[in-house]
């Protein structure tokens, strides 16, 4: 601070030493001039001098050093007062553009807001009639032209929830109800809702719940599990099976969900959970999105359900999810 206080003020301190000097040589070159006076007036006006730069010192530094301990988020009217004309100088220089800031911000979090109202009435708007596509889809006897409109409609249906849930999580604490929940409903629900997809790949499911019952929040808990059995389906092979099992290990609860696909490569393993990560080997999908495992992984956060993932290229990926005991989960609640 000292440093940067002298640097500022060099040329001050300059033109101070000379005058002292000019007055010295004036001394010098005149004889009416006395030597002794002109000394004794340069130790004086050197002393007030030196006063005068330390007091100044003291006082700018402390409104400095109070400006430098806010932070950005610090509300104008808290700053410091101006103590003189400089610092009054400096203060306007500082606090208009942090209320131009602040204003802009206001109207930018206010955009978003409405920007998000809107996509969530248009969402639920979309589904009036996707619902009533459905219903058409199921009145069409040729079974080849439903699968493939089934699948096309699946598709849609899937990429609706994942926004629709992805502007729900950052405020996904209002909306949780944690309770008891009973796996095996859960699963077969999803499952069901893959069945034309699955019965078009011919791929089968084997489901072994050992243990049922999870505390949790049924609906997210049902979208985590739509993301990974929609990843499961999608890569595994025709004619393979997906197995669910459950179990408890050292007094947590345990699902598994492990497909026969194409499994995912060492160096893509630690990235899938990437906001938009898809693949450095197959790069040329272009139906992948990046966001299921996201917000899987986002969403199971605030329940305290870890994901973790094993596999190995060629023979499958097993993804489990291990849910916290009843006062892990109440600690990470906080009740």
């Amino acid at each position: 601070m000292i440093r940067t206080f002298i640097k500022e003020r060099i040329s001050w301190i300059f033109l101070i030493v000379l005058l002292q000097l000019l007055g010295l040589f004036m001394a010098y070159l005149d004889p009416s001039l006395s030597l002794e006076s002109m000394l004794y007036y340069m130790f004086l006006s050197l002393v007030i001098s030196s006063l005068f730069v330390i007091i100044r010192y003291f006082r700018e530094t402390a409104f400095f050093k109070e400006l430098d301990a806010r932070d950005s988020t610090t509300d104008i009217t808290t700053l410091p007062q101006p103590n003189s004309p400089f610092e009054a100088l400096v203060y306007d220089q500082i606090t208009s553009p942090v209320e131009q800031l602040e204003k802009e911000a206001s109207i930018n979090q206010l955009l978003l807001e409405q920007e998000k109202d809107e996509l969530l009435s248009w969402i639920h708007e979309v589904k009036t009639p996707l619902t009533a596509l459905r219903l058409i889809i199921d009145r069409t006897n040729d079974p080849t032209l439903k699968s493939e409109l089934m699948h096309e409609w699946l598709r849609i249906h899937f990429l609706l929830d994942q926004q629709l849930h992805q502007k729900r999580i950052p405020f996904i604490e209002n909306d949780l109800f944690i309770e008891k929940v009973d796996l095996e409903p859960l699963l077969y629900s999803e499952i069901h809702t893959l069945r034309s997809w699955c019965v078009k790949k011919g791929i089968g499911f084997d489901v072994e719940l050992a243990s049922s019952e999870v505390l949790t929040d049924a609906k997210w808990l049902a979208f985590i599990l739509r993301q990974l059995l929609t990843n499961a389906v999608k890569y595994s092979e025709e004619g393979s099976e997906i197995r669910i099992q459950s179990s408890v290990q050292k007094g947590q609860k345990i699902l598994t969900v492990a497909d026969n696909g194409r499994g995912i490569g060492p160096r893509d393993l630690s990235r899938i959970f990437d906001k938009g990560f898809t693949s450095t080997s197959q790069h040329q999908d272009q139906h992948a999105t990046g966001m299921g495992l996201y917000l899987a992984k986002k969403a199971a956060a605030p329940l305290g359900i870890h994901i973790s993932v094993q596999s190995t290229v060629g023979s499958g990926t097993t993804f489990t999810l291990t849910f916290s005991q009843e006062n892990q989960f109440l600690q990470i609640q906080g009740v």
